[in-house]
């Protein structure tokens, strides 16, 4: 018999690429950072760390609305989406009435 053939990652799961990489903050990092993101992007950056907040958060939630969502990450999704919103606006209200004269 063949008992063996073909079995060889089913005692040790983390063998042969059945976890994924571990390299990379973990997503309480990630939460944190975007958290820190949002806050700042109120300030300077509007544009660029309103988005950046939004992806931290997202991955910090695992890439899913299902389960249980960390608070932080949560956060940094909801403040980067109002950062970046508020940015939009600002830069639309910015262009003025002129029709690109002058």
């Amino acid at each position: 018999m063949m008992a063996s053939f073909g079995q060889g990652s089913r005692g040790y799961p983390r063998s042969r690429g059945r976890t994924g990489a571990r390299t990379g903050p973990d997503r309480a990092t990630l939460g944190i950072i975007g958290v820190v993101c949002a806050v700042a992007g109120f300030f300077a950056l509007h544009i660029i760390l309103g988005p950046v907040a939004m992806v931290c958060g997202w991955l910090a939630m695992g890439r899913s609305w299902a389960g249980s969502r960390p608070v932080p990450a949560v956060v940094a999704l909801v403040l980067g989406a109002v950062d970046t919103l508020l940015a939009i606006v600002w830069l639309a209200g910015s262009t003025g009435m002129n029709n690109g004269l002058l």
